[in-house]
């Protein structure tokens, strides 16, 4: 039997050319913008899980790999010293019970880590683990924040340029994240304009990023993603997307379907969320909701409901769910924008989450090899490194 001897967490930073923080002194996850000539150090973290019969199973986390991320994973990883990898069910139930005080978001890197060290053991890619039917994925790009400092994701007519890119590049849609100030009309006029730049054929979905200032702000917007035939309408408001009441009163109001409850954790309050009425399809993610583990039973969960639910962001562990998922869409290119590559770990195969790497046609390959199917390249994470933990019995 393997048993778990070591977990290492290495944080890291990648260089991401013309990219700068704009007037936000974070980068969260979504506070980039474009800047000429300058490099943003991006900080990601990598988890590697070894056993004592030599096995090892490894994740280099995407947008969820931020401070607050580390930290929760680093509290957690001592707890799967000893422990057998195969046994997921159970280590995700201790894992989700020592992290209840907290928004769990650090447990995701560890349970996909275990998914990658399984596949390995037996040879099979976890797309194949989870009953994957899906070889390739229809992708839609998601796109940077609005700015208005020049380049980038500017103006309107910037937005309008680039869904046009992206509709002849193949894509099947361009989710649109707007100004971070939430002017409610600069916000509807770009949704119209996006729309009667790329015609009817092509799928839009809207995403204020949770920063319209109030609920009518988000219902004035919500009016003109009807007017465009938008395929969904996302976290609107500065409610952060968590009252149920709320997301219940735009329903009523919209005929635009609402995605919302990424920013509330884990199947059972997933769940709650739905019944109560608060959406319309379920988002969640392997990194944000407890690893591919909990990120299936949310699926799961949905489709006993008879909901779509959307895997959120990118990644390879997003590739394999998607792959055995039967009521989603799409696989979401998070983020990118006119001259701005995606931020994402370094891998040493041929790999890639940005658009000029997919295929022909704009769809993204689910990795068929062992585990998650991917190769990182460790010397650029050691590299780059600017704190490890290691933790071994």
């Amino acid at each position: 039997m393997s048993i778990i001897n070591e977990v290492e967490i290495i944080a890291f930073t990648v260089e991401v050319p013309n990219y700068g923080l704009g007037g936000h002194n974070s980068m969260g996850i979504s506070n980039m913008s474009y800047s000429q000539g300058s490099t943003l150090k991006a900080m990601r973290y990598a988890v590697r899980i070894s056993t004592n019969d030599g096995l090892e199973g490894q994740y280099a986390m995407h947008w969820g790999g931020t401070e607050s991320s580390l930290g929760q994973t680093t509290m957690l990883a001592p707890i799967l010293l000893g422990r057998d990898p195969e046994q997921r069910e159970l280590i995700y139930d201790d894992l989700k019970r020592e992290v209840r005080a907290y928004d769990g978001m650090g447990q995701g890197a560890l349970d996909i880590a275990l998914w990658d060290l399984i596949g390995k053991k037996y040879g099979m890619s976890v797309s194949t683990m989870l009953g994957g039917y899906r070889k390739t994925l229809p992708t839609y790009v998601s796109t940077h924040h609005g700015q208005d400092t020049p380049g980038g994701l500017d103006s309107i007519e910037a937005f309008a340029s680039y869904a046009i890119e992206c509709k002849e590049r193949g894509f099947s849609g361009i989710k649109i994240h707007g100004w971070h100030d939430g002017d409610k009309r600069r916000e509807a006029a770009l949704v119209l304009a996006v729309r009667n730049a790329i015609g009817a054929d092509t799928e839009i979905m809207v995403d204020p990023g949770c920063q319209l200032r109030t609920w009518a702000d988000a219902l004035y917007v919500g009016r003109a993603c009807d007017e465009a035939k938008c395929f969904w309408y996302e976290d609107p408001y500065r409610d952060s997307s968590v009252s149920v009441e709320g997301q219940k009163l735009l329903r009523a109001k919209l005929d635009t379907p609402l995605l919302v409850s990424e920013h509330i954790r884990g199947p059972e309050q997933k769940a709650a969320f739905a019944l109560a009425g608060g959406c319309d399809m379920i988002h969640a993610d392997p990194e944000y909701d407890g690893g591919i583990t909990g990120m299936m039973k949310i699926v799961h969960m949905g489709e006993s409901l008879g909901m779509d639910v959307q895997v959120h962001a990118c990644g390879p562990a997003h590739r394999a769910c998607l792959s055995a998922i039967r009521n989603t869409h799409f696989y979401e290119l998070a983020l990118v924008g006119p001259g701005m590559k995606n931020i994402t770990p370094p891998y040493a195969c041929s790999y890639s989450d940005q658009p000029e790497d997919l295929n022909p046609d704009g769809s993204a390959p689910v990795p068929t090899g062992a585990g998650l199917g991917v190769t990182y390249d460790w010397d650029q994470i050691r590299r780059n490194a600017i704190n490890s933990r290691v933790f071994k019995i």
